[in-house]
């Protein structure tokens, strides 16, 4: 899979109202690290409380009753609770508006282990049940509905 050498993610947090980056864009530029957490149903409201607007250094992971991780290959810890994370190193960051495209190399994957499939190593697809947010500020998606379709050679 071509594709998928190297591994990559891509994520666009935006500025706060008073035109400041938000914590995720300001660590990810002191730190050229990141993780992703990637999140299930059970954990959709958690999640959404981690969005809460704290002051800079205040921890959201802490009001939102999350707990950490230390990460394997860089310094962010990852959500201890996520089902499945990935360890992020920047490859690039494109300013665009009131926001920025983060792109970064994934390094290590980590995922619960009733999640991994251990003949293929990937994430058994039947039983995650992710979800992700969809457009500010309040929809999100839901991946319930999956189907495969093989691709021509």
């Amino acid at each position: 899979m071509r594709g998928a050498n190297p591994p990559i993610v891509g994520f666009c947090p935006g500025d706060r109202e008073t035109g400041i980056p938000k914590d995720t864009a300001r660590n990810v530029r002191a730190t050229q690290e990141f993780v992703v957490n990637l999140v299930d149903q059970e954990l959709a409201e958690p999640m959404t409380r981690t969005a809460s607007s704290l002051p800079y250094g205040q921890d959201e992971l802490k009001q939102a009753g999350l707990t950490t991780r230390p990460s394997s290959v860089v310094r962010p810890p990852r959500i201890a609770e996520s089902p499945a994370s990935l360890e992020c190193t920047e490859s690039g960051t494109i300013p665009i508006g009131h926001s920025r495209l983060i792109t970064g190399l994934v390094k290590r994957v980590h995922g619960r282990d009733d999640l991994i499939d251990p003949g293929t190593r990937r994430i058994n697809s039947a039983l995650f049940r992710p979800v992700g947010r969809m457009a500010s500020p309040d929809w999100y998606g839901r991946t319930n509905d999956r189907f495969e379709r093989r691709r021509p050679e």
